[in-house]
């Protein structure tokens, strides 16, 4: 094993051409010098320095500037491993995707308290469609994920049930007209589960509005546009509440799940998902799975 002090000190004494003033360079004593280098070539078996006695000067013999080459190859890549690992580490990055019909009012207190206590963390947020979350989640883009499923749709790190309800405007919809559908997106589980409950009870539908945003299919619902199936805690002040007396038979909960990697989490990920699920856990409106 190459010793990297014995190194330094031969380069030293190539540069300088001399024992005397790479002792001086290095605030040695000359015989520690002659020392080192002396050990050196004794742990290769090869002689690297021609001394001059006369002159106290020294060359480097042809395995001397071969070892002279590899010495300064092997001390710059000490020295750039002693930078790296004695400068401050960056923060790592934690990737979040939560639906983009999410009410995200609900995590902003959340998400800005995490990133504060985390200061190493660097939390990046984005929002999409649920079936697209679990894409980004499977192909590495995404680290963690809030997503709207069907209950017990796969493995998960935990889940709450969803209440829905059909809302509309102020405006009654007949129950022999096709219902006027305000709707997210197609893969939206709201979509799937508002048309086939209109289909199979036999009630004709058209699409009157969509929208990607929940603000958008709130305020549509709320101008008269049309219904929607929504969660429950969606329904504003200016929607009406639609029963089964307007034809509307209740539809069953769906699922909000914290969807992770297929491998262990994290320190970072895991206190990501423990305050995800006191801050939801803790909501009014979301009671946990069993």
């Amino acid at each position: 094993m190459l010793d990297l002090e014995l190194l330094r000190t031969l380069v030293c004494v190539v540069d300088e051409g001399s024992f005397t003033r790479a002792a001086s360079r290095v605030h040695r004593t000359q015989s520690t010098v002659s020392q080192q280098v002396r050990k050196l070539e004794q742990g290769i078996g090869k002689t690297l320095l021609l001394r001059d006695r006369a002159g106290g000067n020294v060359s480097a013999t042809e395995d001397g500037e071969l070892m002279v080459a590899y010495a300064r190859r092997l001390l710059a890549i000490a020295g750039e491993a002693e930078h790296v690992l004695s400068a401050p580490r960056k923060a790592c990055v934690l990737r979040l995707g939560i639906p983009e019909d999410f009410d995200v009012s609900r995590l902003t207190v959340l998400l800005a308290g995490f990133s504060a206590s985390h200061a190493d963390v660097r939390l990046e947020t984005s929002s999409g469609m649920s079936m697209d979350l679990r894409a980004g989640l499977a192909s590495g883009e995404l680290d963690l994920a809030l997503v709207k499923r069907e209950p017990g749709d796969g493995p998960c790190l935990a889940a709450w049930p969803e209440q829905l309800a059909w809302v509309g405007g102020r405006q009654r919809v007949s129950a022999a007209a096709a219902v006027p559908l305000v709707l997210f997106p197609q893969g939206c589980i709201y979509r799937k589960r508002a048309i086939y409950a209109l289909e199979s009870a036999g009630r004709p539908w058209h699409v009157a509005y969509h929208s990607h945003s929940l603000a958008g299919v709130q305020a549509a619902v709320a101008a008269g546009l049309g219904v929607s199936l929504l969660p429950a805690f969606a329904r504003l002040d200016a929607h009406e509440l639609l029963d089964e007396g307007a034809g509307f038979a209740p539809a069953p909960p769906t699922e909000l799940a914290i969807v992770g990697p297929q491998r262990p989490l994290n320190t970072a990920e895991r206190h990501l998902v423990d305050a995800l699920k006191h801050a939801i856990g803790h909501d009014s409106r979301a009671v946990p799975a069993a």
